[in-house]
């Protein structure tokens, strides 16, 4: 077992899942203004230390994304950020793409950047503390895209970028995220996104990846958003699956989903069914955002000082996730 397969394994192995903390300072801004709270990098700090000192950190959080600026904070308490998520048993991560752009010659695609002066970067994290990096891909999704432009150049740069955080000991999430926006069916998701992953797998190999040393982080087969048609979360757990089995290479150790637009609740009861159907030997967890922490954030909004009662949400959330994937999840328990 190579030392990136164990760092893959501690972070995503037992029900544990990846906290996404790494929104970039204008998202969090967005989120923080919607909610009424000024967003500066105090109040940035507060809301995230707040729910990095919670308890359900030990059991359910293998890995947290951060962004450049909270890697480099230190807590009101003296500790500094990648400390206390270590302090936990949990790794730290990082978010090392710079964002995604208009693709050339497809403006309606993007491409995301963030390579030219990676392997500095890489080396500045490592010190700071990380140990696993997360770089997204992102597809639009309709009768014409994503093009075959846009699945072939985002595959390459996820390439690119494994390769360079492999060659400084850190395991790289590789997320091919093809978006919900749109009124297409969960067939053509499934059609579109089996093409997505298998190109970046053909990538990934060919840059000599390890790939019993990454994450995959993937979007689940859903309908678009606007679509009129509706699957249920049992066709989504094994359209999900399917896709997966025929396009994910065996010695991959797992797949964190991201949660891609669903609700807190969608986002658990579809990944319990995955985990309920799940015939791969796949690990099936969660890299959630939002999903995880939409209902903290509105409750620490009404009053920033009442630290407990943001923890008791984000806790209760955090274990529902630790459930699911673990198969274990219930509406009973939910609403206990």
């Amino acid at each position: 077992m190579s030392e990136l397969n164990k760092i893959a394994l501690k972070i995503i192995s037992n029900g544990k899942g990846i906290l996404a903390a790494d929104e970039s300072n204008g998202t969090m801004t967005k989120r923080l203004e919607a909610i009424n709270v000024p967003s500066t990098p105090e109040n940035r700090l507060l809301f995230r230390e707040t729910i990095l000192s919670s308890e359900s950190m030990k059991e359910c959080i293998g890995g947290v994304i951060l962004y450049d600026e909270t890697i480099n904070q230190t807590t009101s308490f003296g500790k500094l950020i990648p400390d206390l998520i270590s302090s936990s048993g949990a790794l730290p991560g990082i978010k090392v793409d710079t964002g995604a752009k208009n693709l050339a010659n497809s403006s309606e695609e993007k491409i995301t950047e963030g390579l030219d002066g990676l392997r500095e970067r890489l080396k500045k994290y490592y010190k700071l503390g990380a140990r696993f990096t997360k770089w997204r891909g992102v597809y639009c999704i309709s009768d014409k895209y994503p093009s075959k432009l846009a699945i072939h150049s985002n595959a390459h740069a996820l390439a690119r970028y494994s390769a360079l955080v492999q060659e400084n000991n850190m395991v790289p999430i590789v997320e091919p995220e093809v978006l919900m926006d749109g009124d297409h069916t969960a067939d053509h998701c499934l059609k579109k996104t089996s093409e997505v992953i298998k190109k970046c797998f053909d990538e990934l190999i060919l840059h000599k990846v390890d790939l019993s040393g990454i994450i995959l982080k993937p979007n689940m087969i859903l309908d678009g958003s606007s679509s009129k048609y509706k699957i249920s979360g049992e066709e989504i757990s094994q359209k999900t699956i399917q896709c997966l089995q025929n396009s994910v290479p065996s010695e991959v150790p797992g797949i964190a989903f991201l949660s891609g637009g669903q609700s807190e609740i969608e986002a658990t009861e579809n990944l319990n069914l995955i985990n309920k159907n799940n015939t791969t030997k796949f690990i099936m967890t969660y890299s959630y955002g939002r999903a995880l922490q939409q209902s903290a954030l509105k409750t620490w909004s009404k009053n920033t000082k009442d630290i407990k009662k943001t923890q008791n949400i984000f806790n209760h959330r955090v274990k529902m996730c630790s459930l699911a994937a673990k198969g274990k999840w219930s509406n009973e328990l939910e609403n206990k």
